[in-house]
């Protein structure tokens, strides 16, 4: 019977100890001194899944009644927030006995003991010891609240059930503009922000699941939402616009000008009034891909040429970092700037930590966590879900991505393990899109090697859908790999997004390059094929309160990328490639398909999410309205 289990994540170490277990209706729960009561309702909430309710003592009775017995023993369990956990059938003792390092181990344990019981159903239990612990001492994850989603908060109190469930011990909120200071109305009225109150709700629901909730504010790069406001305007690095690296140009400004005191007066100012609010002492400032930084023309353009863009960098990131040691906080930064300079990593402050990030699954993980380890940087492996510029994820990717960090990340001594979720360009893809990748980030940041072959979709089937059917983790998994069928490589998204995103590009550009009709033809009879099991899904409830919704998310991710592939065989037939130049017919046919899903995809948002964003979001889809009905 254990043999058949599947767990999420799957332990270090099980051990089947053949019979099985028959749950007593009536019976104690032991929790020996110093076992918390979160943790005591913690194995309550998973017996009775199982059908039985228990009933929690610390009075230890001789044994008398006793079903479980719940301890906390370094010397019997030396990994921090390991466990153990024995099944035992045919005895007059205890018949479960769940032993932690600390407390977060013990509610680690019931975690797993719940797991099992979900896969066992009612009555019996398989005998099996487990002993486990985890590779990166810090597993979290990394949502992005900027571009344009901020979820309500019942939405971010499920999800941080769903990863306390799976292991995660640290989630962050990426914030620009998201949070209401007080005295910068101005920047967020119009985004629905998390408020102080917010934020010490969640801080405190974390802590009960033994997640702790670290406090996110990017203080460099992508302030453009800040600085595009008349009243912060004069701190901007370039206020007229930059370059990308890539070539394309924007007329908006992007970073704090970093020669300028007014921008550290300012990133201040928001650690004073944003940090109280949180138990964490980390805090991740961002700080990366500030482009635009002694760009010809820029404020800081002959500092850069005197002193070099990495030492300007540099001695802005240590004025962060003072700034964050007075408020008695360790400073987490992306790394990806620093690391253009090399030769400067050693003079990184050794009390800071690094955030090694990147999203391809050939990302140099094993490269660049050599040069940290190397110069003795405490640093993260950050990689991610693959949801972001996408709509539906991109599954091969994303396994590859989250593989090679926590292979890299171990091989080179990362402290920690913190998996992105980026909503770039509008954040189209639905939360559940990227159940995938957070599923597969806490099992690999867990125990990698153990999760080396984790049947990803019976998985999720089992601990994010609830599906009994065990359709909805295949269909997530296989609708996550359709960017891969027009056969057009395409760095961090999917051509059949960049066809609704930039409706005019041409063929010949990155992202399109290679399309063609049949494929994408071909493209759209799979969708098709993968959306048609829908119907037969059987989700119940769990720690999704939004679980009846999940059909029409995936629905909508499934629409749109079809509407993708519609376009572009349009586009493909039309003169010189130009969405304006399809037949009006087929345009007006296109519109009527797109309006429909744009009125499914503001309803859905509404679900989950404040309406702060939404208009900017739908905004793209509607300029590709517009260019319809020409």
């Amino acid at each position: 019977m254990s043999q058949d289990l599947i767990l999420l994540p799957a332990p270090q170490r099980l051990t089947s100890l053949g019979g099985a277990l028959e749950l007593a209706p009536e019976a104690l729960i032991w929790l020996a001194e110093g076992v918390p009561l979160t943790v005591g309702r913690a194995v309550q909430t998973a017996l009775a899944e199982a059908g039985v309710r228990w009933t929690l003592t610390a009075a230890r009775l001789d044994g008398a009644g006793i079903g479980a017995a719940v301890r906390i023993d370094p010397a019997q369990v030396p990994q921090p927030e390991g466990y153990t956990l024995t099944l035992l059938p045919e005895t007059d003792e205890a018949a479960i006995l769940i032993t932690g390092h600390d407390a977060a181990g013990a509610f680690y344990g019931a975690q797993t003991l719940g797991q099992i019981v979900r896969c066992s159903g009612r009555g019996a239990l398989p005998g099996l010891h487990i002993a486990d612990w985890p590779d990166f001492p810090h597993r979290g994850v990394m949502l992005d609240i900027s571009r344009d989603k901020v979820p309500t908060l019942e939405t971010l109190f499920d999800l941080v059930d769903l990863l306390a469930g799976w292991k995660i011990n640290q989630f962050q909120l990426y914030t620009e503009h998201t949070f209401a200071y007080r005295h910068h109305r101005a920047v967020w009225e119009h985004a629905s922000p998390l408020t102080a109150g917010d934020i010490l709700a969640l801080d405190a629901h974390c802590r009960e699941r033994y997640i702790e909730l670290i406090p996110n504010q990017n203080s460099f790069g992508h302030m453009n939402r800040w600085l595009v406001q008349p009243a912060y305007m004069a701190l901007a690095e370039a206020p007229d616009g930059y370059t990308y690296p890539w070539g394309e140009t924007s007329t908006e400004p992007f970073s704090l000008c970093p020669t300028d005191p007014a921008s550290l007066a300012l990133v201040a100012g928001l650690y004073d009034e944003l940090l109280p609010n949180f138990s964490s002492r980390q805090f991740n400032v961002g700080c990366d891909e500030t482009w635009d930084v002694g760009q010809p023309g820029t404020r800081s353009e002959a500092i850069v040429k005197e002193r070099g863009e990495g030492r300007v960098y540099l001695d802005y990131l240590r004025q962060i970092n003072a700034l964050v040691r007075q408020h008695g906080r360790t400073m987490q930064f992306w790394g990806d700037i620093i690391m253009k300079h090399p030769d400067l990593i050693p003079a990184l402050p050794k009390d800071a930590i690094a955030l090694e990030w990147g999203y391809e699954a050939n990302h140099p993980f094993d490269q660049d966590g050599a040069a940290f380890a190397a110069a003795g940087i405490p640093f993260y492996v950050c990689p991610g879900t693959s949801g972001w510029n996408s709509i539906a994820g991109r599954t091969a990717n994303a396994l590859g991505n989250l593989w090679n960090a926590a292979e890299n990340g171990l091989r080179h001594g990362a402290i920690g393990y913190l998996n992105t979720d980026w909503g770039d360009n509008g954040h189209w893809q639905p939360l559940p899109v990227s159940y995938l990748g957070f599923a597969c980030g806490a099992a690999m940041s867990w125990a990698a090697e153990a999760n080396r072959s984790l049947d990803v979709p019976a998985a999720l089937d089992r601990f994010a859908f609830a599906d009994a059917a065990g359709v909805m983790g295949r269909l997530a998994y296989d609708l996550g790999n359709v960017y891969q069928e027009p056969g057009v490589p395409c760095f961090n998204g999917s051509p059949l997004h960049t066809l609704l995103l930039h409706p005019d590009r041409p063929f010949t550009s990155a992202w399109l390059d290679g399309l063609n009709a049949e494929a994408l033809a071909q493209t759209q009879d799979s969708i098709a094929t993968i959306i048609a099991a829908l119907d037969t899904a059987q989700m119940k409830p769990g720690a999704d309160r939004h679980s009846a919704l999940v059909p029409d998310e995936f629905m909508l991710a499934a629409g749109l990328l079809s509407h993708a592939c519609a376009l572009g065989i349009a586009r493909l037939a039309a003169p010189g490639g130009a969405t304006t130049a399809i037949p009006a017919a087929v345009r007006a046919a296109l519109a009527e398909e797109l309006e429909a899903l744009l009125a499914e995809y503001r309803r859905i948002w509404l679900v989950r999410n404040r309406p702060g964003g939404l208009a900017d979001s739908a905004g793209r889809l509607e300029a590709l309205l517009r260019l319809y009905r020409r």
